[in-house]
């Protein structure tokens, strides 16, 4: 891919050209995808506006092509690049309030060394980063300036080193040459955008038939077992296509208000795969399902015997999709990680710095490896899709953070891009219903030809629906 590409939709074609050629999909299809847009309306020095128009026109691209695989009929797909950015930004409001994105100890930290970001949004993990700093008593009463005197001990990396042997999800800032020298980062760097795999044999699924005006993706059931932006943006994205998606969330673990919006379009069920009766649950869900999203650390569904190996033996022709934050080779592949940390250990913050003429590390506008890690997730679902129906065989695709953010560095630069007229976001949203509340969010970027790209389900709270599939 060229670096240093045009920051508008003639750049963006170029990019999703590249990655539908790259896996021999119909080369015809791309005459069907129209992309407007003239300059990104996010203020950065990336191509973020590339990034999320290119990985909304991938995944909705496949979805005309599996339509046209089961009825013959050949849709357009136009989208705005503007709109693909603001799509990503992923605003929205739960009756009159804007919920936080971060935790009050959340964020970028000075080290005795260096930078260090911090992701405490969730309890145990700000309890564990408190822990190695010796904050041990009543973590919720700490403060920035208590986490800020105690950092003043520690070297980033040394901090970084620490808080990953205990499972804790921290990233120091690095420039894009430190991040090249370290040993991941040279392990993954001839790994594909998207990585597939045929694991095991079997027969075309049949899929139900297709009615000429009906969604493309109606009568394909997605089992989404992820929580944390990008998986569930997968889902969403999948269900605006007509999929049947549901969403199952284990009890005992935290969600994040993004839930709300996130949750557009899918069933909602509670599963502990502790347990020996949720644990079938789960299998019989598995049984009537063609799709398998899950967004675990790498082996972590397989001691509960959902590896993609065991699945494909279960249900022969499943596609299994994976996203993990440093990807599935290489040091750090068990390493926990979230956008906003991939984006600082892999150099992202120290380059937009340096860009906007800044000392302090800067984090991109939006987190656009999260989204665009959705939207690629729900790309590579269809293709595993378009495969497992050409091929046969069942299918693991894997995805990962990292790998989009080094795609997303592929791109190239913009120059002074840093001037942002933001847009009236509330006049850009809809109202959904929703048994979160009044929810207002944004709509699918995407426009198909000849069917809505909308929402058909209300956005559920996790456990709302019972464990089986609609009949």
């Amino acid at each position: 891919m060229s670096a240093n590409i045009t920051p508008d939709s003639q750049g963006s074609k170029k990019v999703t050209e590249s990655v539908w050629s790259s896996l021999g999909l119909p080369p015809g299809a791309i005459s069907r995808l129209e992309l407007t847009g003239t300059k990104p309306v996010l203020p950065t020095s990336f191509h973020v506006g590339v990034a999320a128009q290119s990985s909304i026109a991938l995944a909705a691209l496949a979805a005309t092509e599996i339509g046209y695989q089961r009825n013959g009929n050949q849709q357009t797909v136009s989208l705005d690049m503007n709109e693909a950015e603001i799509e990503c930004t992923g605003y929205f409001k739960i009756g009159n309030r804007i919920p936080d994105s971060w935790a009050p100890l959340s964020g970028l930290y000075p080290c005795g060394e260096g930078h260090i970001r911090i992701h405490a949004n969730f309890d145990h993990h700000r309890n564990g980063a408190l822990k190695i700093l010796g904050l041990h008593n009543s973590p919720e009463s700490y403060h920035k300036e208590d986490v800020i005197r105690a950092l003043k001990n520690w070297s980033a990396i040394d901090f970084e080193s620490a808080a990953a042997d205990a499972n804790m999800v921290v990233s120091a800032v690095r420039s894009f040459d430190q991040w090249d020298n370290q040993p991941h980062s040279v392990a993954i760097k001839q790994m594909p955008l998207i990585t597939f795999e045929k694991i095991g044999n079997a027969e075309p699924l049949q899929l139900p038939s297709l009615a000429a005006q009906a969604r493309v993706l109606s009568g394909i059931r997605v089992l989404d077992l992820t929580r944390i932006l990008a998986g569930p943006v997968c889902g969403r994205t999948l269900a605006a296509y007509g999929a049947e998606v549901m969403l199952v969330n284990s009890p005992s673990l935290p969600n994040i208000e993004h839930i709300a919006d996130t949750s557009r379009g899918k069933l909602s069920t509670l599963l502990d795969l502790n347990t020996r009766a949720d644990h079938n649950k789960l299998l019989d869900l598995i049984s009537d399902a063609q799709v398998f999203v899950q967004g675990y650390r790498p082996g972590g569904l397989a001691r509960f015997g959902f590896s993609p190996q065991a699945l494909a033996e279960y249900r022969p022709g499943l596609t299994y999709v994976s996203l993990s934050a440093y990807g599935h080779e290489g040091p750090w592949s068990n390493r926990r990680g979230f956008d906003s940390l991939v984006q600082t250990a892999t150099g992202f913050n120290f380059a937009e710095a340096e860009a906007a003429g800044s000392t302090t590390p800067k984090a991109l506008p939006v987190q656009i490896l999260d989204y665009a890690s959705g939207f690629l997730m729900a790309f590579a679902a269809q293709v595993a899709i378009i495969k497992q129906q050409n091929e046969g065989g069942s299918w693991h695709a894997r995805v990962s953070l990292v790998q989009t953010a080094q795609w997303l560095r592929d791109m190239g630069r913009i120059e002074g891009n840093f001037l942002w007229d933001k847009p009236d976001f509330d006049s850009l949203t809809q109202l959904y219903p929703s048994n979160f509340g009044k929810l207002a969010a944004l709509p699918h970027a995407a426009r198909f030809s000849e069917m809505s790209s909308d929402w058909e389900k209300p956005s559920n709270k996790p456990g709302t629906d019972p464990a089986r599939w609609r009949r």
